[in-house]
């Protein structure tokens, strides 16, 4: 005789995630984690996992050294919807070797907590608590123990935060919080890149923002929002947000794919970026036929190649 289930299902954003009643989280989309590597095959890049805090874990990504001199720094954020993915899958471990190898950049990749087992502002506070650490190297701090690579190949006065999708909000986020808050030893964040940033508002062109993935994503990932779908962190433009002029960095880049639909937020960002007073540097680009995040999942098309290039050359300047 069957038993009747009691597993039913408690929140549905496919093709992302299911949630049931009994608790279990089944994630739609995924790719399997990889172990570093002292030498990735394809690059030569030498990866090996850390631990930032006890709850974050991380891994750091170092070129070959053809040279002594010190290395720019990029605190790297996956995708994935603020509840996908992860610093050690498969897709993200070959985009990081890429990087790394391209921009001779030593490379840290945060294993930020994941909703809905850990809703925001968790992912923000873990890449806060990421920034501070690297920062810290900086500092001669009895107790604290510095890891060898960042101590002996990182340049300090070349931090650059970056991410993709979700990734970028976090990195928007956290440059926002250095814009305000001092970081360890004064350290300052030179550039930000952000990749098909995620961003939404209820100034959406939806006829039912409520039925929209962005909005039922946001309410899934940060219930507790004080703005709701305005809240300063997912919607930097709403009113009575904190003005754009706080940004904690002297450059930044934000890329966009033609066919990606958050690629006409992101450039109305960077045009309010522009005009906010800020005095750093802004810059777009734009890849023609391409959709979110695509220089991830197709690493060897022409228009990624163009991408890491163009990410390549502004970490240079």
């Amino acid at each position: 005789m069957a038993v009747a289930s009691t597993k039913d299902l408690l929140t549905d954003l496919s093709p992302l995630i299911q949630v049931y009643t009994d608790g279990t989280v089944h994630r739609l989309i995924s790719s399997p984690h990889v172990p570093p590597s002292p030498e990735d095959p394809a690059t030569a890049v030498a990866s090996k996992d850390i631990f930032i805090s006890p709850s974050i874990p991380a891994r750091l990504y170092l070129p070959k050294l053809a040279a002594s001199h010190k290395l720019p720094i990029l605190l790297y954020h996956h995708g994935g919807g603020f509840c996908l993915e992860s610093a050690f899958s498969l897709l993200h471990h070959r985009y990081a070797n890429l990087l790394s190898a391209a921009s001779a950049a030593l490379i840290l990749s945060v294993e930020y907590r994941l909703a809905p087992e850990h809703p925001l502002p968790a992912a923000y506070d873990d890449s806060a608590a990421a920034l501070s650490w690297l920062c810290s190297h900086a500092l001669d701090q009895p107790g604290f123990e510095k890891d060898q690579w960042i101590a002996d190949h990182g340049d300090l006065r070349r931090i650059f935060i970056a991410g993709d999708g979700n990734g970028a909000n976090i990195a928007h986020n956290v440059t926002m919080r250095a814009g305000s808050d001092p970081l360890p030893g004064n350290v300052k964040v030179n550039g930000v890149i952000l990749c098909h940033p995620f961003f939404c508002g209820s100034d959406e062109s939806e006829e039912d923002l409520e039925r929209s993935l962005g909005y039922r994503l946001w309410s899934f990932v940060y219930p507790s929002a004080a703005g709701g779908i305005d809240d300063p962190a997912i919607n930097p433009l709403a009113a009575g947000a904190p003005s754009l002029s706080g940004l904690g960095c002297s450059k930044m880049i934000v890329c966009l794919a033609e066919k990606d639909p958050s690629a006409a937020r992101g450039r109305v960002y960077a045009e309010m970026v522009r005009l906010s007073g800020w005095e750093g540097e802004v810059e777009t680009a734009e890849f023609e036929g391409e959709g979110h995040c695509f220089q991830i999942s197709d690493t060897q098309s022409q228009n990624a190649k163009n991408f890491i290039n163009r990410l390549v050359a502004f970490i240079s300047r």
